[in-house]
């Protein structure tokens, strides 16, 4: 029997573990009957930055820049930060470039929040040796993308995940993202996954419908309730709460994570008229993903904006946010984010 058991600390002081013991396993259903052949102890909740990724013009990693929104992030009360996701350029880079991102980011964490790492790609042997560097430097869980390019069969998909799961032993996270990978990953092959597969342990839902995380809540929670369901968009952050849910990896979270955080820490005091003022403020910043196509300069622009240092530098094919996109990101800002006023203007004058 395989043990795995990392403990973090939050930036409060508080201990949390996730454990995973796991003797190999058939691919049946989860139930009374199979409680002994994997314990999951693995708890996350609340808000989880999407990171962008700094690099300079010549398309390198920045860590000194990434130190300090690091830095702003932790200090803002996250409750764990996701590297290499979406929002992180993961696409266009090549493999070593992301195995030491991640090693260096994990580095610079040193355990103060949990860690969680992107490793999809099109490739199923590819995926598990990223899931199984990641597992190596010590990340809490992978997130797994459904592949992107080729379409898929249910039966070929599900095959996937648990070639996956069967191929690392650590806690992965489905990442559905219809949006951008052209395939939904639907309720009941969520369901089918999280009931088959012991370390598939949640979800990022990236969805434009609620109901469709709804869904899941509803099909998965009842029989597997340590199945963690987080929204991907940020707007989704707080009906994901109502509904039973566990948080959102929100992008707006890298420049805003005092109203993300905001919004969750006020829903578990239950401030009501707190929670509804962050939520006006994320539907207000939510303009920013209609900036450009991809969002990648707008919120590097953002997060310039609004006081950590960083490159406006993107990877190729992308490129750099132009004037008026940058005049667009201060306007949102400004109408969102009135304590910033101040800021802003100084910032303003770099535009």
């Amino acid at each position: 029997m395989q043990n795995i058991s990392s403990v973090y600390r939050t930036n409060k002081g508080m201990p949390f573990r996730f454990e995973i013991q796991s003797p190999g396993r058939p691919h049946g259903r989860l139930g009374a009957g199979r409680k002994d052949e994997m314990m999951i102890n693995v708890r996350l909740s609340g808000v989880i930055p999407p990171l962008v990724t700094p690099v300079d013009a010549q398309g390198k990693f920045d860590a000194a820049a990434m130190r300090a929104l690091l830095k702003r992030q932790i200090a803002a009360g996250v409750n764990g930060v996701l590297v290499l996701g979406s929002t992180g350029e993961f696409s266009q880079m090549d493999v070593a470039m992301r195995k030491d991102i991640l090693e260096q980011v994990v580095a610079e964490v040193g355990g103060r929040v949990p860690v969680l790492a992107g490793v999809g790609t099109p490739s199923t042997r590819e995926t598990i040796a990223l899931a199984r560097h990641a597992k190596s430097v010590g990340v809490a869980a992978a997130l797994v993308v459904n592949p992107y390019y080729t379409p898929l069969s249910e039966t070929h998909l599900l095959a996937h995940y648990r070639e996956i799961a069967d191929g690392v032993d650590m806690p992965l996270f489905l990442y559905n993202y219809p949006g951008m990978t052209g395939q939904d990953v639907g309720p009941a092959l969520v369901r089918e996954v999280a009931l088959t597969c012991p370390n598939f342990v949640g979800i990022k839902d990236s969805v434009e419908a609620m109901s469709h995380t709804q869904q899941i809540l509803l099909d998965v929670k009842p029989e597997r309730p340590d199945f963690m369901v987080f929204s991907g968009f940020d707007d989704h952050l707080l009906p994901n709460l109502i509904l039973g849910g566990d948080g959102a990896i929100p992008g707006t979270a890298n420049f805003a994570p005092e109203v993300t955080c905001g919004l969750y820490q006020a829903f578990l005091r239950r401030d009501y008229p707190s929670m509804f003022a962050a939520h006006r403020q994320i539907a207000a910043l939510m303009a920013i993903y209609r900036v450009d196509t991809p969002v990648y300069g707008p919120i590097k622009e953002a997060i310039r904006m609004t006081g950590v240092s960083i490159p406006r530098d993107v990877l190729a094919p992308a490129r750099e946010l132009d004037t008026k996109g940058r005049e667009r990101v201060a306007a949102i800002l400004k109408a969102a984010l009135p304590d910033f006023a101040a800021g802003l203007a100084l910032s303003a004058s770099h535009v």
